[in-house]
């Protein structure tokens, strides 16, 4: 069931409906069923799989504080069984492809034969909520949940279920079990998020994808300013399509007076990408930070351990990401790009490099935005590939034809070549200047709070402009499937 459907929103309407008319004590049971509904719409036998990770990891809960002074002991062996039923899913075809390749470049017959698993979907996300609840419990974070059905319901909680944001029990577990009023200010409030959300996915992300596919699926049918033009659009795309289901899906909670925490921050208006990765996909981001990076030693135990730490975070971000060695790429290039940061940053305190200009170090700003815009942009080249041949071959062949750039001729017989005509490249355009302005409010507090100080007549105009534009530039057909689902 997609957020971008009709099935979605009546499903939506109707579990809201009930949510305010039950007595606020059966509501969480409202809210469970609904969730086993929402994932069971896409494929029924694997809520069985979401079930076992909700309940096993409610007794791996128990069993921490049970047996206190086994607790490691236990938490391992949870994230033993958590980690193996995601690599099972969603590795396994990729390791035997890889062996694969790797016995036939040595002409080696390989003994396993190709298979194939249907990738459950959102189990990355789940996944990790499941075990940062043990983990917490572990650390004495949180104590253990005694029902545990309610443990369901706070992984599965379907706003949330499939592609975030991945929330922590100390923040979510218990909002979904108050008694929360019917009240106009979340329901308008929940409906002004959502339409952002509806704006970036419907009316951008799935526009913009005819053509970020038309060249990304057939590489060697273009040259270099063609590339260009789609990994900026799909820098793009991603965006939209991943916090525009961000948005909705925390305007679904507040619909039910539920906070989801804030996932996306103006990213590509980031100074560095250190900065960048405080703003991107942020609930990932901490939990890799606070599951992963700390524990490895952080910065805590010198500098080349750090670099190490930072290197091996990302590369299993990456690979986090997607079972593909592309990923793996994509995540090695974002952990270099950390760790040289760093290094410049070392490098600029120890000369005492300051400018205390404020017209120079707006110009900088600005440089740095489009240095880091760019270099995001370059490593989203490894994310998109089909392959690593591809990912390669459209690097080599990036400049291939930059001299033409001043062609004017020659810019428009590409632009009629990348899947879109005209008209609809000037409306994804118009759209993205708006995208843009939103952002820049958004830079240091949600646009919505910002135009509830503005006077009556601004708010409704801005809100009537997004629904008209979502109403008549949308891709409602074939409703696209969000990007991170697949993850």
């Amino acid at each position: 069931m997609l957020f971008n459907s009709l099935t979605f929103l009546i499903f939506l309407l109707c579990i809201l409906s009930l949510y305010y008319i039950l007595p606020y004590k059966y509501r969480w049971y409202l809210l469970l069923l609904g969730s086993c509904i929402f994932y069971m719409a896409w494929r029924v036998e694997f809520i069985f799989l979401i079930l076992f990770s909700s309940f096993f990891n409610y007794y791996i809960g128990i069993l921490i504080e049970k047996y206190i002074n086994k607790s490691k002991i236990v938490l391992s062996f949870g994230l033993i069984i958590n980690f193996l039923i995601l690599f099972i899913f969603k590795y396994s075809i990729f390791i035997n492809h890889s062996f694969m390749s790797l016995y036939e470049y040595f002409n080696i017959p390989y003994p396993i034969k190709d298979f194939d698993i249907v990738l459950p979907m959102g189990i990355s996300f789940y996944t990790f909520q499941a075990t940062s609840y043990t983990i917490d419990i572990y650390r004495k974070r949180y104590k253990t949940e005694k029902n545990i059905l309610k443990v369901a319901l706070y992984i599965m909680f379907f706003p949330q279920l499939v592609a975030g944001p991945i929330e922590r029990a100390d923040r979510l577990l218990n909002q979904l079990f108050i008694n929360h009023k019917f009240n106009i200010y979340n329901i308008s409030t929940g409906i002004k998020i959502m339409l952002i959300g509806y704006f970036k996915k419907i009316v951008i992300a799935d526009r913009v994808a005819i053509l970020v596919n038309t060249v990304y699926n057939s590489p060697y049918d273009y040259n270099g300013i063609s590339f260009i033009i789609a990994t900026i659009f799909f820098a793009i795309q991603l965006y939209c399509d991943f916090s525009g289901y961000s948005d909705i899906a925390i305007g679904c909670a507040k619909l039910f007076g539920i906070d989801l925490m804030e996932n996306f921050k103006s990213p590509y208006f980031s100074k560095s990408v250190k900065e960048f990765w405080t703003r991107w996909h942020i609930s990932l981001s901490t939990w890799f930070k606070d599951y992963l990076y700390i524990p490895l030693g952080g910065n805590r135990k010198g500098t080349i351990r750090t670099y190490f730490n930072l290197m091996v975070t990302f590369l299993v971000s990456g690979i986090w990401h997607g079972a593909n060695w592309t990923f793996v790429l994509w995540g090695g290039l974002n952990g270099f790009y950390q760790i040289i940061g760093a290094i410049k940053n070392k490098f600029f305190e120890y000369i005492g490099f300051n400018i205390k200009n404020k017209y120079i170090n707006n110009f900088l700003n600005i440089f740095r935005i489009l240095i880091t815009f760019s270099l995001i942009c370059f490593s989203l080249i490894f994310f998109r590939a089909n392959t690593v041949k591809d990912a390669f071959y459209i690097v080599n062949n990036l400049f291939s034809d930059i001299s033409n750039i001043s062609n004017i001729q020659y810019m428009y017989n590409i632009s009629t070549e990348l899947g879109l005509n005209i008209f609809e490249i000037l409306m994804v355009t118009f759209c993205i200047i708006i995208l843009i302005f939103i952002e820049i409010f958004e830079y240091k507090q949600r646009i919505y709070i910002t135009l509830n100080k503005a006077p009556f007549i601004i708010r409704f105009i801005f809100y009537y402009i997004i629904t008209i534009i979502i109403i008549t530039m949308g891709v409602f057909s074939n409703a696209g499937q969000f990007i991170y689902f697949q993850f």
